[in-house]
C-alpha cells in the first residue's frame, strides 16, 4: 500500500481520538484517524450508556420494595431476557449515533488497522499503509485489567464489556472490585434478582479518599449486598457449570460458594503495550505511559500528544473529550503549544445511593489547611419524604481564603449536588458566597446548605484559634 504523509496522525477512534481529529481538521491540517478495533466509543458500547440502561431497569424493580412503607401493595417480577433485550437494543442505538459520526469522516481519512511506531515520526499500520506524520495523538483508550487469581475461573470469567452481550440474567455472580464499575453493575444485578457476592481490597469502596465517607459507604452497601471490602479469597476453581470460591466469611471461618460467573471489575489498563513506543525517544513511566503535561497533553517536547483513558489521568468521557480537543488543537499548531484551562474534576457513580466527588479530594489537601463541613441525609426532610434518606456529604473549605476546595458525597441526587459544587468550585466561590445562593424548600439540596453552614462555623472557629 502506498505510504502516506500527513500533518496529524490520530491513533484511536474513541471519544478522545474523534475530538482530536476534528480539532486538527478544524485548524486546517491534513489529518487521519487510525482504528484497529470496532468503531464506537467505550462509553456507548460497553460503558456509560449500557450500564445506565441496566441500572434504570434495576431501579424500577427496586422501587417496588419500598411500596409497603408507602402503604402500597403489589408485586413485580423480572423478565431477564426482556431486560437484556432492551439493554442491547438501546445500546446499539447509542453506538449507531457514534458510527454515524465516524461515517461522516472522509474515507481517505479513516485508516483501518492497528498502528505501531516505527520511529519518532513514522507509524506502521497492520494491513494498511506506512504513515509519516508531522505530529501524532495517542488516543488508544484502555482495556479491563484482570488479576491472575481470577483467571482460574476460565470461561466463566467475564469483564463488564461481556455483560451487555448476555441474552438473559444469570442466577449468581461474584463481583471483584467495589469501585465505580463494580458497584454500579453489582448492585444493578442484585436488584434484578441475581445473587451477588462482592469482594474488595483494603476496605476501599467507590472513589472516596475521605475515611469517614468511605466507611459510611461501606456500611450502606453492606446492608444491601453481600459485600466484603477487605476480602480474603483463598481459591477460585472452575467446576461443572460454575465457579467455586473459597473465602473468609464474616465470622472469620472458611466459606465455599458456587456462582455462575466471576466478574472482574478490577480496573483498566492503558492500551500502550503494542504501540511500539520502545522504538521512539518518548520518556515513559513505570507503566509504559509517555510522560505528558496535562495542560497541553504534549509528551515531553515531542510532537506527540496523548489523550483519554490511555494516559490514566481522569478516565471519564467529558475529560476524554476535553483532552482530545486540547491534544488536537496543539498538534495542529505545534510547535506553538499552548496550555488550556482544565475543568474542575467531577466524578459520579450511579449506584443507589449515588456517589460523587467534586474538586479536590480529602486526600489531596494538606492537613490543617482546611475545614470539613458535614451533613447526614438520614434526617434531611425531602430525603425522608422519598425514603431515600441514606447519605453523608463532606465539603472542604480553605481556612485562609474561605474558598470551597472540594467535596466527597454518598447520598440521594449526588449527581446534581456534585454539579452544583463543581460549578461553585470552578467559579472560586467562598463558603459565604455559596450560602448566598438560593435554596428552594423542600429539596435535597438543602442538605448541601447544611454542610455549607457547618463549614462556615468551622471556618470561624479555625480563624479564632489562629488569631488567639
Amino acid at each position: 500500500m502506498k505510504p502516506m504523509n500527513v500533518d496529524v496522525a490520530v491513533i484511536g477512534a474513541g471519544t478522545a481520538g474523534l475530538a482530536a481529529y476534528r480539532a486538527a481538521i478544524a485548524a486546517g491540517r491534513r489529518a487521519v484517524i487510525i482504528e484497529g478495533g470496532p468503531y464506537g466509543t467505550t462509553c456507548a458500547r460497553v460503558g456509560c450508556m449500557p450500564s445506565k440502561l441496566l441500572i434504570a431497569a434495576a431501579d424500577a424493580a427496586h422501587a417496588a420494595q419500598k411500596w409497603p412503607e408507602f402503604g402500597l401493595r403489589g408485586t413485580v417480577s423480572v423478565d431477564g431476557k426482556a431486560v437484556m433485550a432492551r439493554v442491547r437494543r438501546e445500546r446499539d442505538r447509542f453506538v449507531g449515533f457514534v458510527l454515524d459520526g465516524v461515517e461522516a469522516i472522509p474515507e481517505a481519512d479513516r485508516i483501518r488497522g492497528y498502528a505501531r511506531f516505527v520511529d519518532d515520526r513514522t507509524l506502521e499500520v497492520g494491513g494498511g499503509p506506512r504513515i509519516a506524520f508531522g505530529r501524532a495523538v495517542i488516543a488508544t483508550g484502555s482495556s479491563p485489567a484482570v488479576p491472575p487469581l481470577l483467571r482460574a475461573a476460565g470461561d466463566r470469567l467475564i469483564v463488564n464489556d461481556d455483560i451487555f452481550e448476555w441474552d438473559d440474567l444469570p442466577r449468581s455472580v461474584a463481583v471483584f472490585g467495589p469501585g465505580v464499575i463494580g458497584l454500579e453493575l453489582g448492585q444493578a444485578l442484585h436488584r434484578l434478582g441475581v445473587e451477588v457476592l462482592m469482594f474488595g481490597r483494603d476496605g476501599h469502596v467507590g472513589p472516596f479518599s475521605d475515611p469517614d465517607v468511605r466507611a459510611y459507604a461501606r456500611h450502606a452497601f453492606g446492608r444491601e449486598l453481600a459485600l466484603d471490602a477487605d476480602a480474603d479469597v483463598r481459591s477460585i476453581e472452575r467446576d461443572g457449570h460454575g465457579v467455586v470460591l473459597t473465602y473468609r466469611g464474616p465470622d472469620g471461618g472458611e466459606r465455599r460458594s458456587t456462582v455462575d460467573f466471576v466478574i472482574a471489575a478490577t480496573g483498566r489498563s492503558p492500551n500502550v503495550r503494542n504501540l511500539g513506543l520502545e522504538n521512539t525517544s518518548l520518556e515513559r513511566d513505570a507503566h509504559g505511559i509517555p510522560r505528558f503535561d496535562r495542560n497541553t497533553m504534549q509528551c515531553g517536547r515531542h510532537p506527540v500528544f496523548i489523550a483519554g483513558d490511555v494516559n490514566e489521568d481522569l478516565p471519564l468521557l467529558h475529560e476524554a473529550a476535553d483532552e482530545g480537543r486540547i491534544a488536537g488543537e496543539n498538534a495542529a499548531r505545534f510547535p506553538d503549544v499552548r496550555p488550556a484551562p482544565r475543568r474542575t474534576p467531577l466524578a459520579v457513580v450511579f449506584s443507589d445511593p449515588q456517589l460523587a466527588v467534586a474538586g479536590a479530594r480529602y486526600a489531596d489537601l494538606a492537613p490543617g489547611s482546611f475545614v470539613r463541613g458535614e451533613v447526614s441525609f438520614e434526617d434531611q426532610g425531602r430525603s425522608r419524604v422519598m425514603l431515600r434518606n441514606i447519605g453523608r456529604l463532606h465539603v472542604y473549605a480553605d481556612i485562609a481564603s474561605g474558598r470551597l476546595l472540594g467535596a466527597e458525597m454518598i447520598g440521594p441526587d449526588a449527581e446534581h449536588i456534585g454539579h452544583l459544587l463543581a460549578w461553585a468550585i470552578q467559579a472560586q466561590f467562598t463558603v459565604e458566597q455559596a450560602l448566598a445562593m438560593p435554596f428552594y424548600h423542600p429539596v435535597v439540596e438543602e442538605g448541601l446548605r447544611t454542610a455549607l453552614r457547618d463549614a462556615h462555623a468551622r471556618l470561624a472557629a479555625a480563624r479564632l484559634a489562629t488569631a488567639a
